[in-house]
């Protein structure tokens, strides 16, 4: 493995509003895949909010395979996300994909996330260090923990250290799950790196019923936080429904997860 910057760095805790992360406590990020109605969203936050979960997440401006899938709402789904983190009492991660719309999406957001898909878009992670905020970074779906350093790197050169990184599962042989979730990352990484490192049980397996066992394993491998995807009601949902736990589910899984935190804690 090459030896970027961010190498044997302390670990580094960065505070989101009122929460932080890369501490104690385990951060938990939930919400809809998209934003597809103000409705839709208020109730999922409220919902996950009082489960637990600090920080809203939602699609804006969808990154899809297919350009006749659901592109997402674009700059109203912004606006949408902040009123229904302010009502829940929470704050804000959304994903960019265009250097033209990183201004406006860091008006509105507490976190910015750079997908699997731009992870190489050097531009864009550039561009995103520089406003300053927090930025989550996940990992390409075809890279190796080399090449997500680098691309953290990016982000260091621009002055901004603030930065979370997502495992989010590797593209391999394997079929049966969407992606081939590697945990074995997130402890790598836990010891070269002082950076938070989160997990996303929900793109890696693309299964509702493996979000939860994905969920608690990711905390007893020593994951700092989780970013799920949460649908009132997922069978109908315009992106993503077969992965998204109902705000039932969300709420025994994050009675577990507590529970696993604090076991591995007395470790």
């Amino acid at each position: 493995m090459s030896e970027p910057g961010v190498k044997h760095a302390p670990r580094r805790v960065i505070n989101i509003g009122s929460a932080s992360i890369g501490g104690e406590s385990l951060l938990v990020m939930a919400g809809p895949c998209t934003v597809e109605d103000e409705e839709m969203l208020i109730a999922t936050a409220l919902a996950v909010r009082q489960a637990g979960a600090l920080v809203l997440r939602g699609g804006a401006f969808k990154p899809r395979t297919s350009p006749s899938s659901y592109q997402g709402m674009g700059r109203p789904a912004l606006e949408m996300l902040q009123r229904a983190a302010k009502l829940a009492g929470m704050s804000v991660v959304t994903e960019v994909l265009d250097t033209r719309e990183v201004e406006t999406v860091a008006e509105n957001a507490d976190i910015i996330q750079v997908g699997s898909r731009n992870m190489h878009n050097t531009a864009l992670l550039k561009e995103v260090g520089r406003t300053g905020r927090p930025v989550l970074l996940k990992r390409g779906m075809s890279s190796t923990l080399a090449e997500w350093l680098a691309a953290a790197e990016y982000i260091f050169a621009t002055g901004n250290d603030d930065i979370i990184l997502c495992e989010r599962g590797i593209r391999t042989f394997e079929t049966a799950t969407r992606n081939t979730l590697d945990l074995s990352a997130v402890s790598l990484l836990r010891e070269i790196t002082g950076l938070p490192v989160i997990v996303d049980p929900s793109h890696s397996t693309g299964k509702r019923s493996l979000v939860a066992p994905m969920s608690r394993a990711a905390v007893a491998a020593g994951a700092d936080g989780l970013i799920i995807e949460v649908h009132p009601q997922p069978e109908i949902a315009l992106c993503d429904g077969p992965q998204s736990l109902r705000p039932e589910e969300f709420a025994i899984l994050m009675g577990q997860v507590q529970r696993v935190r604090e076991t591995i804690k007395s470790f």
